[in-house]
């Protein structure tokens, strides 16, 4: 798998738009220690219908998950990269120059920070300064932009990788070359992937309930299920989108003892057509099944946990790219009991 790019250049020139209230000020107890302000949990809201949330703000990230795999056995994909996760933090959109006043004011104020930290900042923003008055006199014109954490991210160390202090940029303008961490559509599709819910990877089997020992265990997944799924995520001030979908691969059997066969000798069930494995069917009995396990010992008073774990292909669109761009397979497991019996024979 290629390496994931992290940097690229934002695309499309930004909406102007008003920040809406909830535009996710940090708090005034915020650490301001040492001109950096530490990181605070963007606000999340969302629209849901019976199914769920279809769509979330976090922070200026807003996604779309009308698409997602839902119901209570979907769960989120583990990168197969060992050493991939999507971006911990990120900077984005946050402020109008009347907003960013409205939230430093009180905190100067307050007194809270320091002297000496409050009067660099109102050299920086009020009195002439690199932001005078706030840089009211181009309002409408650009952001000030901050850090946010990802939802859910707060605790990894990453988290506290932005801390480059607030910033502005013009509409239509690419954020400064030394802030790697500022949002692009790649790093949207990175942030989409962590939302990526897939269905839950029981697999069927046959025949049904207890299985024979040496007898071939047919498995397979209903088709119908394993389809694929999409998230979106945008930033509706900078009018740019990216779209990450996960699609079935393969599934990997693990039949939960070393006293077994897997079908095929690898226990990986490529994807065939729009099916992994086959039904079983009557007739099929003495076939070798494409998909499937033979248990070579019974499982006495308990039951083996086979384990069944479904890789997805993941890979993403957005603003500004051309044609699917790849990121690390995605792979979603569960365990399931299989209770292997002794096949009972008469003596006469």
């Amino acid at each position: 798998m290629p390496a994931v790019k992290m940097r690229g250049a934002i695309i499309g020139s930004a909406v102007v738009l008003m920040l809406s209230a909830n535009s996710g000020f940090a708090s005034a107890d915020d650490d301001f220690g040492n001109g950096s302000q530490k990181p605070s949990k963007p606000p999340v809201s969302g629209n849901a219908d019976g199914e769920g949330n279809l769509s979330a703000t976090a922070g200026a990230v807003v996604f779309d998950r009308s698409k997602n795999g839902s119901g209570k056995s979907a769960g989120p994909v583990t990168s197969s990269a060992s050493n991939w996760t999507p971006p911990a933090c990120y900077y984005a959109p946050r402020y109008t120059p009347e907003q960013l006043q409205k939230y430093l004011e009180p905190i100067w104020e307050a007194g809270s920070t320091g002297y000496e930290w409050d009067a660099t900042q109102r050299e920086k923003y009020v009195n002439g300064g690199k932001y005078k008055d706030f840089n009211k006199e181009k309002t409408g014109k650009g952001y000030f932009w901050d850090s946010y954490v990802t939802e859910g991210r707060e605790g990894d160390p990453g988290a506290l990788d932005c801390t480059k202090d607030i910033f502005w940029v013009d509409n239509g303008a690419a954020p400064p070359p030394d802030i790697p961490q500022a949002i692009t559509p790649e790093m949207l599709a990175q942030l989409a992937y962590a939302e990526i819910r897939v269905p839950s990877t029981k697999v069927e089997l046959a025949p049904e309930g207890a299985t024979k020992v040496n007898l071939p265990t047919w498995a397979w997944l209903d088709a119908a299920e394993f389809k694929p799924v999409s998230v979106t995520a945008s930033v509706p001030l900078l009018n740019v989108q990216a779209t990450t979908t996960a699609e079935p691969l393969s599934l990997k059997i693990e039949p939960g003892t070393a006293d077994a066969t897997t079908y095929p000798a690898s226990g990986v069930c490529e994807l065939n057509g729009k099916q992994i494995g086959e039904a079983f069917a009557k007739g099929k009995a003495d076939e070798t099944p494409p998909c499937g396990v033979k248990y070579l010992r019974s499982s006495g008073d308990g039951s083996y946990q086979l384990k069944a774990t479904i890789t997805w292909r993941i890979h993403w669109t957005g603003t500004g790219v051309a044609g699917e761009q790849l990121l690390p397979n995605g792979e979603f497991g569960a365990d399931q009991d299989v209770i292997v019996q002794e096949i009972q024979s008469i003596n006469r």
